[in-house]
């Protein structure tokens, strides 16, 4: 502990951090905190009122509920709000430094704007990161957990998707008419093979399942047709097994699976979707550039909650509050739109994803050259 705070001390030396850093920065995170309980309070008591009939009607113990539900409920929600957790708070605790003259007492005794904005700046780098490692790395993990048990124990049906086409290799494609997420199952299945300039191997099947153990497919009730020097060979049979160059979770098509992988998983598994053509490319491009951006832009919400709070106001921290959550809103609304754009637009899912951000930039570097100095 001694080296510790030595270390710490001479960290506080070399970077000229003073009481007055650490008193602003406890308030930023202590407000933060006091944030998020709060709020998740507010959260999981609205969902305990929802889903307690279902959870007593399914006989499903408390600590399974508390273990396999909210703890795994929990981190995805805070990842999700923790911008706005951030902003709001930033509000509050700035607002009321601001009512009571604390302020105008640090500026007045020589400290310049932007080095008041130092513990502010500390404070949003450690919610980064605390975020960053939420996005891509534990709340991928809780929401596959979280869906396993809506799976389990309330009898979700399972998503179905119809007319899937996948490019197995470069001459090679795959459709399936239905796929079955939940039994892992495929319907009227045809695989093709092209040469130069025909179709030289064609084969279908009624079903085709995936067998994890062997790592192979399972086709039942197939047909192969091959032309071999402009003769067609037949093979038909019940069932064969063999290998193509996808797994199920390339037969799913579900837009939300990218959030329960990890940001390296997710990465890997864009550059295999582009390969195979899949129209869900926007999709996971979108979730993994929000992973990096969402995170950064609580910095840029940091500064734009302290520039529209740091000036005196006399009606109080109503005002200011009022005038936060107009931005925050506006905030989220583009973000939306965005995405949408994104997705159905043409516009490219980095800049469907960046765009919110830079404009909120341009805002917050505006707010700050007018705000009280």
């Amino acid at each position: 502990m001694e080296k510790l705070r030595q270390l710490i001390d001479k960290i506080r030396e070399k970077t000229g951090w003073k009481i007055i850093d650490s008193y602003i920065l406890r308030k930023f995170l202590g407000s933060v905190v006091y944030s998020i309980i709060l709020l998740m309070t507010i959260v999981i008591v609205f969902d305990v009122s929802e889903n307690i009939q279902r959870f007593m009607d399914k006989a499903i113990p408390m600590k399974e509920v508390i273990v396999g539900y909210y703890f795994n409920f929990i981190p995805y929600f805070i990842n999700l709000f923790f911008p706005l957790f951030t902003f709001i708070s930033v509000i509050w605790f700035t607002s009321k430094l601001s009512s009571h003259n604390e302020i105008i007492s640090i500026l007045g005794n020589g400290v310049s704007f932007i080095r008041f904005l130092r513990p502010y700046l500390v404070g949003s780098l450690v919610i980064v990161l605390i975020s960053l490692i939420l996005a891509n790395f534990i709340v991928p993990g809780t929401n596959e957990k979280l869906n396993n048990f809506k799976y389990e124990h309330f009898g979700r049906q399972a998503i179905q998707t119809t007319n899937i086409h996948i490019k197995n290799s470069e001459n090679s494609y795959l459709f399936v008419e239905r796929w079955d997420r939940g039994q892992m199952t495929g319907y009227y299945f045809t695989y093709e093979v092209f040469d130069s300039s025909s179709v030289c191997q064609k084969l279908s099947a009624q079903t085709i399942a995936y067998d994890e153990e062997k790592e192979q497919w399972i086709l039942k009730n197939y047909m192969r047709r091959t032309i071999v020097d402009g003769r067609e060979q037949i093979e038909t049979g019940k069932e064969l097994d063999t290998v193509f160059n996808i797994k199920p979770i390339n037969l799913n098509q579900d837009a939300f699976v990218s959030e329960t992988m990890s940001f390296r998983d997710l990465h890997t598994f864009i550059k295999e979707e582009k390969v195979r053509g899949s129209s869900l490319v926007a999709h996971y491009q979108i979730e993994q550039h929000k992973r990096i951006a969402n995170p950064l832009g609580i910095i840029i919400l940091t500064f734009l909650g302290l520039s529209v709070s740091s000036r005196k106001n006399a009606r109080g921290v109503g005002v200011h509050l009022f005038m936060g959550m107009g931005l925050a809103f506006t905030f989220i609304f583009l973000q939306q739109v965005s995405t949408v754009f994104s997705v159905s637009g043409g516009l490219p899912p980095v800049l469907g994803t960046w765009i919110p951000n830079l404009i909120f930039l341009g805002i917050t570097i505006f707010m700050l050259k007018v705000a009280q100095k």
